[in-house]
């Protein structure tokens, strides 16, 4: 095997399932009572409906640079293609700091879930951030676990992938859970339910919307190791996005039209489970599934983020041993180990930085899908006979309109939206990132 080659031992529904477990993490246990107390039932659907589409068009972009350019780090080949280096660089390490915030909230989310399971894990107090109290219990706990993950994608990814797909099935039993507690007992619906609270509810979920649904690009990170046509690349990246805007949908009715007491609740869609099923035990197995969208979204992501860093060093815009492969299992072993670590000490802050991890990583990610829907536009009109296993319909207009939605939510992070980020936990955390990501440009090893 080449130094910077990577194997190619995944097929499409390999693909598809990487996809849909990065998009279902814990965010739909821990978050739905958010969306639906911000927003109302109504307000939540509406922007999720809305942040799919802008999804599933940015997706579509996607897809076609994903089957023409089919290597390690996705976002790095487009942009690079259509803009040079230093939009590549700019793009690159946007997408990253999303995946590590991703890797980073599902490490301190771990730990959330077996505490709602087993209260007598958190023990020994360590110090408060934000309010909360960090164990030293639960700190341990979800390093371990990171620990562990970081090998499984150390000894290779068709394993992890396996893993991720035995896991999968959980979360379509939670769903169905949901859906059925809450189909036999219609008559339980509370009647007065808030289902609209305002445009700025709808915009306070609309923020959280790319963090959520962020995944699909794990697919594109991971083309160099996809096997089969590549026109397949594109059709499990759509599909794995409509699996998932079907699953949130679900999670949103089912726990805003739940018979529950707004003010008793802990992990509003566990809770919203129990109160369906009038069981306890159904509750738990929905924290189970949970930790099983944890694990999946983990995995995937600290497959995207590694692959990503992969990438830039391959292209010398990051430090070389980051590139390198190892050389029986055939992954990028440097790249896999340093994300991994990232994930260990995350814990350490707690959880109340989870919502500061969400918007800080959402705004990075959208960063990234802005650039990808700009180098579609540039590469559909500068290089039309470029081959394109998978051609997106509508061509430079969907990406027009994806460069437009992109540019949009952007807006929407910014100190005059409602919905802005906040000073100084989250701007804080980006302006940090950037500082970093200015450091190794100007210090980049000699380009290739």
């Amino acid at each position: 095997m080449a130094e910077h080659s990577l194997k190619r031992v995944l097929d499409r529904f390999d693909a598809a399932i990487l996809g849909f477990g990065a998009m279902i993490g814990w965010g739909w246990i821990i978050l739905a009572g958010t969306w639906v107390a911000n927003a109302g039932i109504a307000g939540a659907v509406v922007a999720f409906a809305l942040g799919a589409v802008a999804i599933t068009v940015i997706g579509l972009t996607y897809a076609e640079l994903a089957s023409a350019m089919p290597v390690a780090g996705g976002e790095h080949a487009y942009t690079e293609r259509a803009f040079g280096k230093t939009a590549s660089f700019i793009c690159t390490w946007s997408i990253i700091f999303g995946y590590v915030s991703v890797v980073a909230f599902e490490a301190i989310a771990l730990p959330v879930a077996f505490v709602y399971l087993f209260p007598e894990v958190k023990a020994w107090p360590l110090w408060e951030i934000a309010g909360y109290r960090v164990h030293a219990s639960e700190a341990a706990l979800g390093g371990l676990a990171a620990l562990a993950i970081t090998i499984i994608n150390i000894w290779g990814v068709r394993l992890a992938v396996r893993v991720q797909a035995v896991v999968v099935i959980f979360l379509f039993a939670a769903g169905a859970v949901l859906v059925v507690g809450g189909l036999a007992n219609l008559e339980r619906i509370p009647a007065d339910i808030e289902t609209w609270k305002g445009f700025s509810g709808v915009f306070a979920v609309i923020i959280m919307v790319p963090f959520l649904f962020v995944g699909f690009d794990v697919i594109p990170q991971s083309a160099e190791e996809i096997a089969g046509p590549k026109k397949e690349i594109g059709g499990a990246l759509i599909l794995s996005i409509l699996l998932a805007v079907a699953f949130y949908l679900v999670i949103v009715f089912s726990v805003g039209l739940a018979p529950m007491d707004p003010d008793t609740v802990d992990i509003a869609t566990a809770d919203a489970a129990g109160a369906w099923w009038r069981s306890d035990k159904v509750a738990a197995f929905v924290i189970i599934a949970g930790i099983g969208g944890i694990l999946t979204s983990w995995n995937s992501f600290l497959i995207g983020g590694s692959r990503a860093l992969f990438a830039m060093a391959r292209a010398g815009q990051l430090p070389r041993f980051l590139a390198k492969v190892h050389p029986r299992f055939g992954t990028p072993w440097a790249a896999v180990a340093l994300v991994g670590g990232l994930s260990v000490v995350a814990p350490l802050l707690g959880r109340n930085a989870l919502v500061w991890i969400v918007n800080a990583g959402a705004f990075g990610i959208t960063i990234a899908y802005t650039f990808v829907a700009a180098a579609f536009v540039i590469l559909r009109l500068r290089e039309p006979e470029m081959e394109r296993p998978f051609r997106a319909p509508g061509g430079v207009v969907v990406g027009v309109l994806a460069l437009i939605l992109g540019v949009a939510i952007l807006m929407l992070y910014l100190p005059f939206s409602p919905s802005a980020l906040a000073w100084p936990a989250e701007w804080g955390l980006l302006a940090g990132w950037a500082v970093l990501g200015l450091v190794f440009w100007l210090t980049r090893p000699t380009q290739r």
